[in-house]
């Protein structure tokens, strides 16, 4: 048996119609939705099948809605395929799923916890004042050296490294245009975002703080299966750490590249992206292209797994 991973997608892989079919195929998906309706009081399965976009896109919208379908595509997983992973990982958001996948969280305190925290990261910064764009085909030194000259006692900084060549910055919004200008003086690709905070930035301090609050309601269970977390890009057995790991993620980077590495150093040889989009498989092939690829969405992709 190969060594696999279980990797799951974070805010930005949403579309309208995820889930649907599982939800309609599968008791086991439907429970998964209906628990997010009852624990949200909100029709977040409507949201995920129906929309409209605008709705979907809502960053309070977006975290347990992708959540959900991960989870509910997870449940589809193991009851049919039953492969169970050595380690979990999550972009961002995902790393809530993650966090269900290894036993830490149960499903239906993620859910409302990541509604909150869509509704603290989207608070903490006035919509308009924070940005985020996509650097491509530079080195992170350089991107590094870019936030520090351009961003005049404003906040820029690196926030995620996703894969060699795709460095993401965010931060106060005219900093980020500047940074953009003077990447493609230097003739390399930027890209501004559609997204409305300048999430994995120190302007997120006081959405981390809340998330902090909020967070002392939850319990934390061991961890079944090891995650590899976001902040450190290191893996982590200890559920006396998840709280604090989830609080520093909110402001800090995503270390995407390292934890692949991480996980590839560890002697995984096959990944399994769960949950809306191929994101993270797309990422993958960039950080290595040995490792073999999956994904389950969708009815299609189910099929497709052995």
């Amino acid at each position: 048996m190969k060594q696999i991973a279980f990797l799951f997608p974070g805010q930005g892989s949403q579309y309208v119609g995820m889930g649907k079919e599982f939800y309609e195929n599968f008791g086991t998906a439907r429970q998964i939705f209906e628990e997010a309706d009852d624990t949200l009081h909100l029709r977040i399965s409507e949201i995920c099948f129906k929309g409209p976009e605008e709705t979907l896109k809502l960053t309070e919208n977006t975290q347990p809605a992708v959540l959900t379908t991960s989870i509910a595509a997870l449940k589809v997983l193991q009851m049919e395929k039953g492969i169970a992973p050595q380690f979990t990982a999550g972009h961002s958001l995902g790393e809530y799923s993650a966090l269900v996948a290894s036993g830490a969280l149960t499903f239906s305190e993620a859910v409302k916890i990541v509604r909150l925290r869509g509704k603290f990261m989207q608070e903490a910064v006035p919509i308009g004042e924070g940005a985020m764009a996509a650097i491509l085909g530079m080195e992170q030194e350089q991107v590094e050296k870019i936030c520090e000259e351009v961003s005049f006692g404003e906040i820029l900084t690196p926030a995620n490294f996703n894969c060699p060549g795709q460095i993401v910055i965010a931060g106060h919004s005219k900093a980020v245009e500047r940074a953009i200008e003077k990447v493609k003086q230097e003739g390399k690709k930027a890209v501004l975002l559609p997204v409305s905070a300048p999430f994995h930035s120190p302007l997120m301090k006081p959405a981390g703080e809340s998330l902090e609050k909020a967070l002392e309601e939850i319990s934390v269970s061991d961890l079944k299966i090891p995650v590899v977390t976001n902040v450190e890009a290191e893996v982590n057995h200890s559920k006396d750490r998840v709280k604090q790991l989830l609080v520093a993620q909110v402001s800090n980077p995503v270390r995407w590249e390292e934890s692949m590495r991480k996980i590839i150093e560890k002697g995984i040889e096959q990944v399994l992206e769960i949950g809306p989009g191929k994101v993270l498989s797309g990422l993958m092939k960039r950080i290595d292209h040995h490792v073999e690829n999956r994904n389950l969405e969708d009815l299609q992709s189910l099929k497709k797994l052995s």
